[in-house]
């Protein structure tokens, strides 16, 4: 299985830390953020990596290279403008090929045992379902929630709503209608996806960070410190 890191966002929120180092190539306890991720990806046999980006994207390949560093094959795919989630994961298509793939939003941290996620979707794509999500608790600055989740299936329902982790399978044919180079959102997409019966996810209860703002990445960084 191939994986897609997603780390063409500009980090408004980041800012001034993202005004000359793009998101993904900030620190934490000693490394990238993004080395976590490719370390963890590798440790999980995903070996082959595609990355997009936009923002300073010069500076991403420059750091990561080919990936042969860390014992992977990363392909870049470089969006002049953002492309916004399923438009940058739809641009990448040709990379990824036409088997279920999984992807990771570039900033987030999370412990979760990345290959048997990564089976579990599959066999879901695989079963004839669009996606498979993991769901986590609703952080402070996301109290509502995304999506409810019974037995293995997201449905919809207006309480009991988790927050999607950033970590997901997908096959191919959920970006069947969008044309490449334009921007789409991910969400339109997968509340389809739910509402048709082809979702599929799973509760996720340990570490998630969205390592939105620096304050967060500070507390991820002592917290992974101190560890």
């Amino acid at each position: 299985m191939k994986a897609m890191i997603l780390a063409a966002g500009r980090g408004e929120r980041m800012r001034p830390l993202t005004d000359h180092t793009p998101k993904p190539l900030l620190p934490v306890a000693g490394k990238p953020l993004i080395v976590w991720h490719i370390e963890r990806l590798a440790a999980a046999g995903l070996r082959d990596i595609v990355i997009n980006h936009a923002h300073l994207g010069a500076q991403i390949e420059e750091a990561l290279g080919d990936g042969s560093q860390f014992g992977v094959r990363i392909a870049y795919s470089p969006e002049a403008e953002a492309l916004e989630t399923a438009g940058g994961i739809a641009q990448a298509l040709p990379q990824l090929g036409e088997e279920a793939f999984l992807v990771l939003n570039g900033d987030v941290f999370c412990d979760l045992d990345i290959a048997a996620f990564a089976a579990r979707g599959k066999q879901g794509v695989a079963d004839g379902d669009l996606a498979y999500l993991a769901l986590v608790d609703n952080p402070e600055h996301h109290p509502q929630g995304d999506f409810a989740l019974k037995a293995g299936r997201i449905i919809a329902a207006d309480a009991g709503k988790l927050t999607f982790s950033g970590l997901g399978v997908y096959g191919p044919r959920l970006f069947n209608g969008i044309e490449r180079g334009s921007k789409a959102k991910l969400a339109p997409l997968l509340f389809a996806a739910r509402d048709a019966d082809r979702l599929g996810g799973e509760y996720f209860a340990g570490r998630w960070v969205d390592v939105g703002t620096p304050q967060r990445l500070a507390e991820l960084d002592a917290a992974l410190q101190s560890a």
